[in-house]
This record gives structure tokens, C-alpha cells and sequence, in this order.
């Protein structure tokens, strides 16, 4: 173990500390970084939880006077997330933001599919066990996800003149993609519950950093010269971009 590491470690510390606001208690979770040079809180949007981020030399008892002192902001934050939408049968989820119902087929073979029905409704069917419903639905949206951003960083990449080594599918919840200077990009899965052209936008924003790996006005311009719809997919995630957060949540 490197010397920093062992300097700053703290063996008997605890993972989480109990804030109390009112009648409600809240449970913060406590995490050290070595470059943090100051508390900071934040939620995280599908584990709905408090984050603290302590200094490497900050104290336990600093961290509980900065989460009590934080303790209003972190009741309305979480009390202001939207209602969690687990996977389970007669909850809907909106694939590519389209309106699917997960209808749970026990009997029936094979493992998750689409159906649509006389009425117009459209249905995510899920076969076996009721047990394996969420992991199923998580499996199957992951791996449209995966089918989407591969075809689209490929034709930006063709488009651009630029090679992708890899794309990899995550649950990242600070970023919905990033880039690597090796040509390996990697997204949030999910980009699949938001409209195909936000997906689209999101493949087109990292392709271009392999062309300007920064943000600069000469980045949004590569980015521009290839997709045409920037503006308005980047207004929709500054709009609805959290509330995909609250999909495959347990209750």
C-alpha cells in the first residue's frame, strides 16, 4: 500500500453517518478523496443518497457538523426526487421515450422482447421467473443501449475521420459519456430511455473529442458540423436528464 494511502487511512471510520432533520432521519454517506480540498455534498441520482466528500486530513467530527449544518438541503433534494421506478411487473419504462409496460410472461420462452398491441400499447414482455424480472429488463436495456451507441460512434468516427478502439455501457451517474485520448468511450446505459436523437447527440459529442479532446469553440464546431441537432438535445438533458436517474430503482 502506497505511504499516502496509509497516512490517510482510517481504519475505524464509518461508512455513513445519521443526519436528522425534523422527524426524518437521513443517511449520508461518507467518502474520502485525496485531491478534495474541501466538504462538499451531493445526491447521487439512482442510488438517491447523500454523498460527503472529505479531505484527505478532515475529521469525522467536521464531516458531522458539515452534514448537520447541510441537513435542510439534503431533506429537500431528496425529498424533491422523482417518485423511483423499479423493474417489475405494470411499471412502465420508456424505451427509446416510448412508453413500454413490462408485462411479466412466466410461461413463455426466451428472455425479454417488444409487443405491440391492438390498442396501440407498447409492452416489454419478460420471460421466467418474476425474480429475475429487474435484472432481466436491466440486461436487455443495456444491451440496446450497447447496439445503438456502437452504431452511431462508428458512423460519427467514418464521419470524422477518427478510429473508436472500444465502447463501453456503464450506469455512470456524474456524466453521460466520456473519452479517452485511446479512443475508448464509454456511456451511461441510460441514454436508451431518452429520445434516439439525444442518444445520437451523446454518440456525436464524444466521437468529436477524438478530433478536439476538449470543449473549446473549435469542439462545438466539429460536434455542430456532424450532428444538427446539439442544441436541442442538450436542452432536453438539462431538462429531463435526471429523471432517468429514478428507472430500475428499488422501492
Amino acid at each position: 500500500m502506497a505511504f499516502r494511502a496509509l497516512l490517510y487511512r482510517r481504519p475505524a471510520e464509518p461508512h455513513s453517518i445519521l443526519v436528522k432533520v425534523g422527524s426524518a432521519i437521513y443517511s449520508v454517506r461518507l467518502r474520502r478523496h485525496r485531491r478534495a480540498r474541501r466538504y462538499t455534498l451531493r445526491i447521487h441520482p439512482s442510488d438517491r443518497e447523500a454523498i460527503l466528500t472529505m479531505p484527505p486530513r478532515g475529521t469525522l467530527a467536521e464531516a458531522r457538523d458539515f452534514a448537520h449544518r447541510h441537513g435542510a438541503w439534503i431533506a429537500a433534494r431528496l425529498g424533491g426526487m422523482p417518485k423511483a421506478v423499479p423493474f417489475s411487473a405494470g411499471m412502465t419504462v420508456p424505451l427509446r421515450n416510448v412508453a413500454h409496460r413490462i408485462v411479466h410472461r412466466a410461461g413463455e420462452r426466451g428472455t425479454v422482447w417488444t409487443e405491440t398491441r391492438d390498442s396501440g400499447e407498447r409492452i416489454l414482455c419478460v420471460a421466467g421467473d418474476a425474480a429475475h424480472v429487474d435484472r432481466r429488463v436491466r440486461d436487455f436495456l443495456k444491451r440496446e443501449a450497447r447496439r445503438d451507441l456502437l452504431k452511431a460512434s462508428h458512423a460519427y468516427a467514418e464521419a470524422l475521420g477518427v478510429k473508436v478502439k472500444r465502447v463501453s455501457i456503464r450506469d455512470q451517474s456524474s456524466r453521460w459519456g466520456s473519452c479517452t485520448t485511446a479512443g475508448v468511450l464509454s456511456f451511461s446505459w441510460r441514454l436508451i430511455l431518452a429520445p434516439p436523437a439525444v442518444l445520437d447527440y451523446l454518440a456525436a459529442h464524444e466521437v468529436s473529442h477524438l478530433v478536439e479532446m476538449n470543449h473549446s469553440p473549435r469542439f462545438w464546431r466539429v460536434v455542430a458540423r456532424v450532428c444538427p441537432h446539439v442544441e436541442r438535445s442538450k436542452k432536453w438533458l438539462d431538462t429531463h436528464g435526471n429523471d432517468l436517474h429514478r428507472y430500475g430503482v428499488k422501492q
